[in-house]
């Protein structure tokens, strides 16, 4: 009998690599179960390409099974070779701290935590992993991994020639407790990561073998790496890393991030990340290929996952910016959200006094020319603020400094520029 959630990951494109899919398909068909996936606290915010694993924990869970999320408390202090050509900068105890809250923060938005027997659960593997002596480590789990087994992990293969310290060569074996450790006290039967995580997971499912006699079932699944149409990096743009915290990538760039995926992305994108149904991704996928310029896929995409990360009312926001900046109409924006929505936009800085719009056009680098700067205001092709100003003797005051800091001038249609006051 097929799993149906099973079929619905595969359907989705996010199985890449199984340990044992028959074996894995018969646990899933015969009892609910618990599963995990880790994360290092190497920042205080996950950005959108951490999210998958999660994700895909979070169809786990509204198909009845039990998530349990790891934060790494204990692995964040030595580092993931994964991926990586060099070593990681050490964080301290008080950094890692912080940067646990704020994933915890994150995830709550993510998965359904209370009383239910599928509520998801936090755990920290500091709690075990700083319990352990170098002694316990060495006899109780060192003896059970031969180094030929580590050298042949791509993680660490990869970073022979480079070098790698002693400490990050450990992380594996470290990881390999965790999973051993959640089997034995959380009933955890599989663990999720993505495609660099597959070496980590074999070593645990190497340490529960190895400790527990041979009717020990466990299971390992990894997720594909997800990449764009063109060949360029997923989650990246001009102002770098997409984040999930509202002070890093603001819901507004979120939003737009989302709402810009190419259509040879966006499908993908909707059966990857977000939980409309293969029938409401399917009648969105004939959108993209008859009615492209509706553009109905993209505003799912980016609706389902600004109100996920950012809940309504952040979404309701970016939604009337975006319509703002679409019509021209900024005087339906707060101030707040004009310095949002034109944070990126070229800007130059004034001193806070009055000053004629022709001379404040020049000084801006706006118009180039008194010339030119007087026949854009008698054009009517300069806005303040969404305001339109077509007097040549215009004085920019007071009245016109938003929050009495800065401005947002239009010439002609599209060209903005902000103009801060000091």
């Amino acid at each position: 009998m097929t799993n149906e959630l099973l079929k619905d990951l595969q359907w989705r494109g996010l199985l890449y690599q199984q340990t044992d899919a028959e074996g894995m398909e018969k646990l899933l068909n015969e009892e609910k179960v618990s599963l995990y996936v880790g994360v290092d606290p190497t920042a205080d915010s996950m950005h959108i390409g951490h999210i998958v694993p999660l994700l895909t924990l979070r169809r786990f869970q509204q198909a009845g099974h039990r998530p349990i999320l790891l934060v790494g408390g204990a692995t964040g202090m030595i580092g993931d070779p994964s991926g990586r050509s060099t070593e990681r900068n050490l964080l301290t105890a008080e950094q890692i701290d912080k940067n646990v809250a704020g994933l915890k923060k994150q995830m709550e938005r993510i998965f359904d935590f209370g009383e239910e027997q599928n509520s998801a659960q936090l755990v920290n593997n500091y709690d075990w992993i700083s319990k352990l002596n170098v002694i316990e480590f060495l006899r109780d789990y060192g003896k059970l991994i031969n180094i030929n087994y580590l050298l042949a992990k791509d993680t660490i293969a990869s970073r022979l020639e480079t070098g790698i310290s002693f400490t990050e060569f450990t992380y594996t074996i470290i990881q390999g407790i965790d999973f051993n450790h959640l089997y034995d006290n959380y009933n955890v039967k599989i663990q999720v990561g993505g495609s660099d995580q597959w070496g980590n997971i074999t070593t645990g499912l190497e340490v529960i073998r190895k400790t527990h006699d041979e009717d020990a079932k466990a299971f390992g699944i990894t997720i594909p790496l997800v990449t764009k149409a063109d060949g360029t990096k997923f989650g990246k743009t001009a102002g770098g890393a997409v984040w999930l915290d509202a002070e890093k990538t603001s819901p507004y760039e979120f939003y737009q991030f989302w709402i810009n995926s190419a259509d040879a992305d966006v499908i993908k994108y909707l059966k990857i990340f977000t939980f409309l149904s293969r029938e409401e991704i399917e009648a969105l996928e004939v959108s993209v290929q008859e009615e492209p310029h509706l553009r109905k896929a993209q505003k799912a995409l980016a609706e389902e996952m600004t109100r996920l990360i950012h809940g309504e009312e952040a979404l309701e926001t970016a939604q009337r910016i975006t319509a703002a900046l679409f019509s021209g109409d900024l005087k339906t924006l707060s101030a707040a959200e004009m310095k949002n929505a034109f944070k990126d936009v070229p800007s130059t800085e004034l001193p806070k006094e009055d000053k004629n719009i022709v001379d404040l056009l020049v000084e801006a680098n706006i118009s180039s020319s008194k010339r030119q700067a007087r026949e854009d205001v008698t054009n009517g092709a300069i806005s303040i603020n969404g305001e339109k100003v077509n007097d040549l003797e215009y004085t920019v005051d007071g009245k016109d400094r938003l929050e009495d800091e800065f401005a947002i001038i239009r010439r002609g249609k599209k060209k903005y520029h902000m103009v801060k006051f000091i």
